[in-house]
């Protein structure tokens, strides 16, 4: 998920006009990686959930260890950035993702947890620093005219991304070919186990290759420089605190309440891709409608191209069994594709219309789409949650800026806030998995995402008046 950029941009060094197209190449190949490895989560945590033997709980760590590392290096990636540049910083992002990458290999190897959970908050770690470094970077990479196309190119990359690297994943990890299911079928279970653990191995190291070879091209590349803005910041708040009579951004009620909103946004929208394909299988459905078996045959058939990269050759998607975790995998792939139109629509219709509203009638149709899957059944219930996705498109565009509304000088340690409150998505899946572990099952686990509906409603139509 790409933070936003800020409406004051940096500005970069004067010189003769140039081509940024390179560098912009560049950047947007960033934001395509940034959705492919966050959204390859969402089919990362069932695989692991068999390979390791885990709970519904414990496999929901594999999001806490990922998005909690924007809560924990947001601060600290800034800081390393004002040492380094951003140039280096971005380097410095991409291999420390490639470390994490690397460390997959002895995780699969050893079947263990731990090592997992250490490899995606290193990749998580590099992902935040990445961020932080690449979002300026696009604001200054061309006329500052073109800043808003440049920053829904990248949007749209990101979200391309994130609707591939799912549908890749579940074929390689959850489709194979029908010799090696049987010969896997044969085995005892910590043997086959151990097996099925190698298939996440060639992605991944890949994966550390094509970083490893981006890193190279940053370093090389000639890239702007970004111009620090001197700020005296306790003068600045000094003189906010004198006309405001606040101390603090937390003190202006609609950013505390848009703090929450952004928390429990991020939540809901990992927490549905991530227990997506857990809540298919709790419905039992052995037998698929039409429409979804030839989406499923069609989407398996067209990048099945992009699972031979890696070594692997798995048949077409098997839907004569019902759901399993390979359909699974389409449907998060089509979650995220909603999120992806949603946001090209989304372009037009919030410079046209009123973005609350709009913001309103999304949040009540993902409350109504996901307390109706709770009381559904089949194929029904899954195709109201993959909607949500859809929904989820306008929310973080129209929340952020309604938060920092009227801040003032408070509206960089504003954005701040929102920015950590990210850890929503490290947060939420957790306490689906506990729910659904030792509280009534995934169906009642979905009770926490209608709330988080719910509570984002309120924001919209209340809770961002500025007070």
């Amino acid at each position: 998920m790409a933070a936003p950029i800020t409406s004051s941009a940096p500005t970069t060094a004067t010189g003769a006009a140039r081509s940024y197209a390179g560098p912009m190449v560049l950047m947007t190949t960033l934001f395509f990686l940034f959705g492919a490895v966050t959204n390859f989560n969402d089919v990362l945590m069932p695989y692991l959930k068999d390979v390791c033997q885990l709970t519904d709980l414990q496999s929901s760590a594999v999001q806490s260890a990922f998005f909690g590392a924007y809560f924990l290096m947001s601060l600290p990636a800034g800081r390393v950035l004002e040492k380094l540049g951003f140039k280096r910083g971005i380097v410095l992002g991409l291999l420390v993702m490639a470390l994490g990458a690397l460390l997959f290999v002895p995780a699969a190897n050893s079947r263990t947890f731990g090592l997992f959970l250490l490899a995606l908050g290193l990749l998580g770690a590099g992902v935040t620093l990445l961020q932080v470094a690449a979002n300026p970077y696009v604001s200054v990479l061309g006329p500052a005219r073109t800043a808003a196309s440049r920053v829904s190119i990248v949007g749209v990359a990101n979200g391309l991304g994130g609707t591939i690297s799912p549908l890749i994943g579940g074929l390689i990890l959850f489709g194979g070919s029908a010799v090696l299911k049987a010969r896997l079928a044969q085995l005892p279970l910590e043997e086959r186990l151990t097996q099925e653990a190698t298939l996440v191995k060639p992605l991944y190291l890949g994966l550390a290759v094509f970083l490893a070879v981006l890193a190279v091209l940053f370093f090389l590349v000639r890239l702007p420089e970004i111009e620090s803005i001197p700020a005296d910041e306790e003068a600045a708040a000094a003189q906010a605190a004198a006309e405001t009579g606040r101390r603090s951004a937390l003190d202006f009620r609609h950013l505390a309440l848009g703090v929450v909103a952004i928390f429990t946004y991020v939540g809901v929208e990992v927490g549905l891709g991530s227990f997506l394909i857990r809540y298919g299988e709790s419905q039992n459905i052995s037998q698929l409608s039409g429409f979804t078996q030839e989406l499923v045959r069609g989407l398996s058939v067209a990048t099945s191209w992009a699972a031979a990269l890696f070594g692997n050759t798995p048949d077409p998607i098997d839907t004569s069994a019902g759901f399993t975790k390979a359909v699974g995998a389409v449907l998060v792939s089509s979650y995220w594709f909603g999120l992806m139109v949603g946001r090209i629509i989304g372009i037009p219709l919030l410079s046209r219309f009123d973005a609350r509203k709009l913001l309103v009638g999304v949040c009540a149709a993902g409350t109504l789409f996901v307390v109706l899957s709770i009381f559904s059944h089949g194929e029904t219930a899954l195709w109201l949650v993959v909607l949500c996705g859809l929904c989820n498109s306008i929310i973080w565009p129209v929340v952020f800026p309604l938060a920092i509304t009227g801040l003032g000088k408070f509206t960089k340690q504003g954005s701040s806030y929102l920015i950590m409150a990210i850890v929503g998505g490290a947060i939420i899946p957790p306490l689906m998995g506990l729910i659904a572990t030792h509280g009534g099952g995934l169906r009642v686990a979905f009770v926490l995402p209608a709330l988080c509906y719910a509570y984002l409603l309120y924001y919209a139509v209340s809770g961002y008046r500025v007070r």
